[in-house]
Formats: structure tokens, sequence, C-alpha cells
């Protein structure tokens, strides 16, 4: 045997044996989830507070308006639903009008903001929209959540603690019509859920999730409002992590909603990975490489390839052993029926995962709604559009 040949089974293999530590402590995380529990009283509807759900909106994308259509149908005694959109002819202006038509007794306000001043779309939107609102509890929710009409009752139990500054929410993957979606809609239920609840049962919540996350105005002010993060690709990570480091609390909520998959094709549903990937390393770059480990699987793939028999048999059984077992156990606490039938899928999902996580290496450009921008230090990022960035990117190249 080589030296070569060695140096590579002592490396895969101890790839192999913190993957293999890793799921079985996602395991016991999932099975334990989650780490805090709100109090089990109801409030009284006099102790509800009333809360402002905040919706920025670009394009009709497919499920739209099932997913906007559930929060018009919520089981709450005071709330308002506020919408953004940059034009008054974007395509979601009119799913908005027929879903207010639909539910007239809902109070519900869109709001046009014009063209963003701003790298993060998302963020300019958000910004007017809390301006707008009226109330002190703000929710932000992306286009593509679902939620079922009890969603606001656990936020108000949460919100019932003052120190409580953000509430987030686990959530599993819904699928669309193609391959590609099935398989992203895998990952998010059993993987990358699989992150968050461990992270939680390690640390407790330092970050919040995009598609759904409530926060006081109170903390709000205290981390410098939605225009502190305009800069900021993962908008959501930062919410969380400032207010966390600004001695809130942040709540991992056990109420599941539900994220769709939208990505149509190979190439979408890789770009948007990619994004995902290079935008955390830029946010967290000594965990991004931490985040190898996750990709159990993998390593016990790649090391059975290289080991004498039988220990990669048995290496590779363990790893396809645990990671079917934390996807069982994953969708049974985020009630995924999905999942079990596509477990023949979770080797081709990882595989695609794992290959974008070293994308993320790679390259410090994402594309974002078509547009195209540049990582920055720190999870900045810019429009590739902007003549400073374009001759930073020349004079980098031609060194």
């Amino acid at each position: 045997m080589s030296w070569f040949h060695l140096g590579l089974q002592v490396a895969l293999g101890l790839a192999a044996a913190g993957g293999l530590a890793y799921m079985l402590l996602a395991l016991w995380s999932a099975a334990t989830f989650p780490r805090y529990r709100l109090a089990q009283k109801r409030l009284s509807e006099k102790q509800q507070p009333p809360m402002s759900l905040l919706k920025p909106l670009r394009g009709a994308e497919t499920g739209l308006e099932d997913c906007l259509s559930s929060f018009f149908q919520l089981k709450y005694p005071r709330y308002e639903l506020l919408f953004a959109v940059r034009t008054d002819d974007d395509p979601a202006v009119e799913v908005v009008r027929r879903l207010r038509a639909r539910f007239p007794k809902v109070r519900a306000q869109l709001l046009v903001t014009g063209e963003p001043p701003y790298a993060n779309a998302k963020v300019f939107s958000l910004e007017a929209l809390a301006k707008a609102a009226a109330y002190d509890i703000l929710v932000v929710t992306d286009s593509d959540t679902k939620v079922a009409p009890d969603y606001l009752d656990g936020i108000a139990m949460a919100f019932a603690e003052r120190e409580v500054g953000v509430v987030t929410h686990p959530y599993r993957g819904v699928a669309g019509n193609d391959l590609w979606s099935r398989l992203e809609a895998l990952g998010m239920t059993t993987e990358f859920m699989a992150g968050v609840v461990v992270a939680e049962r390690l640390e407790g919540m330092k970050f919040a999730l995009g598609p759904s996350m409530a926060i006081r105005r109170d903390c709000l002010k205290a981390i410098g409002g939605f225009a502190a993060m305009k800069d900021y690709l993962a908008d959501d990570f930062v919410l969380g992590a400032w207010a966390a480091r600004a001695g809130w609390k942040v709540l991992l909520l056990p109420y599941v909603v539900e994220h769709l998959a939208t990505a149509h094709g190979f190439l979408t549903s890789f770009k948007h990975r990619l994004r995902w990937n290079r935008s955390s390393r830029f946010s967290r770059p000594v965990g991004y490489i931490g985040q190898g480990f996750t990709y159990g699987l993998i390593w016990s793939g790649l090391f059975a390839l290289v080991a004498p028999w039988p220990v990669n048999l048995a290496v590779l059984t363990a790893g396809w052993l645990l990671r079917a077992s934390l996807a069982l156990v994953l969708a049974w606490r985020l009630h995924d029926p999905a999942v079990k039938p596509s477990l023949w899928l979770i080797p081709l999902q990882d595989v695609l995962s794992w290959a974008s996580w070293i994308g993320g290496f790679l390259g410090k450009t994402i594309e974002w709604r078509g547009e195209r921008y540049v990582m920055r230090k720190g999870g900045r990022f810019e429009p590739l559009s902007r003549p400073m960035v374009m001759g930073e990117i020349r004079a980098a190249r031609s060194k």
C-alpha cells in the first residue's frame, strides 16, 4: 500500500467518523426537539397581542395564491396583512387583489415601494412595511410559505415573555412537479433542518429562518432596524444573530410551516443551492467548514471505495442506516409524509448538496431573482451591475 493510499484512507476515515458522529447527534437532537418548550396555557383573546404580517412580493411564482390565501384564513383576533411590490404592474398585485376580494373582512394593505436602493431588495420592502405596520409584533414570512389557521397562537404565547425578541419556525419542504424540486424539498426537511435542530440543541438559537420569523419592534429598533441589514444577503441569519448578541432571547418554536420548493430544473435548483452555500460561507466561514461533517453518507461512501473488506461494507451500511433513520425521525417531527416514499432519493440529494457545498468554496458570485451579485466579507453582497464592483473584479482577474 502506497503512502498516498494510506493517507487517503486516514483522511476519508476521519471524515466518515465525523459524519457518523454528526448523524448520531442529529438523531438525538431531532428526537428531543424542541429544546425550549412553551407554557401550555392558552392566552385569552385580550392577552393575545395584535400582529402585523409583512409580505415582500415579486412576481407570481408557482403556488403564490395558495400560500397567500393561508394567511387570510388565520384564526386570530387581531392581525393585519401588509404586502409590498416594487411596481403596480407586478403580477403579484392581481393575486393580492383577488384574495382581498375573497376575504373582505381581513385587514390587508398593498404598498408599491419603487425600485430598491439597497442591495437586498427584500430588506427595502420590509423597511417600508414596518413603517406602515400598526402593531409592535412584526411577522415576516416568505412568499412561498404556507401556514395553518392557528399559526399565530404559538407566536403570541412566545412573546408573552418580555425577554423574547425573535421567534422562528422549523419548516418542511413541499415539492413541485419535477425531480429537482422533489430533491430540494427532501433536502429542506431531512438535511437543512437537521443542522438547525443540532444548533438549537447545542447552543440555543443564534439565528432565524427566513420562511417564518417574528420580531418585537423594540428588538428590531435595538439592532438598528431593517435598514441595518440592507447589504446582507442572509437577512434572516443576521436578524437572529444580532438579536441574540443584543441580549434578546431567540426561540425556535415547535410549530411547523410549509416551504415550497419552487425551483424547476437542475440548473435553477443547483444555483439556488449554490447561492445558499456561498452566502453561508461568507456569513459564518468557520461554521461553513464544519458543515462538511454533515455529509456523513457521502464520506462513508468515499471511504468505502478505498477501505478494505469488510470495513468498507460496515461503514457504508452504518452511514446509510443512520442517514435513513435521521430522515425518518425528522419526517415524523416535521409531519412530512413525502419523505418515506422518497428515501431512495436521499443519496442523490446528498450528492447534489455536497457538490454545492464544494462549489461554495470556488467562487463568490451568486444569482438571485435573475440578477448577479458578488459576496463580501461578513455576508455582505453587492450587485455586479455597479461599476465599482465590475472594476474590482476586473482588477482581481488581472493580478
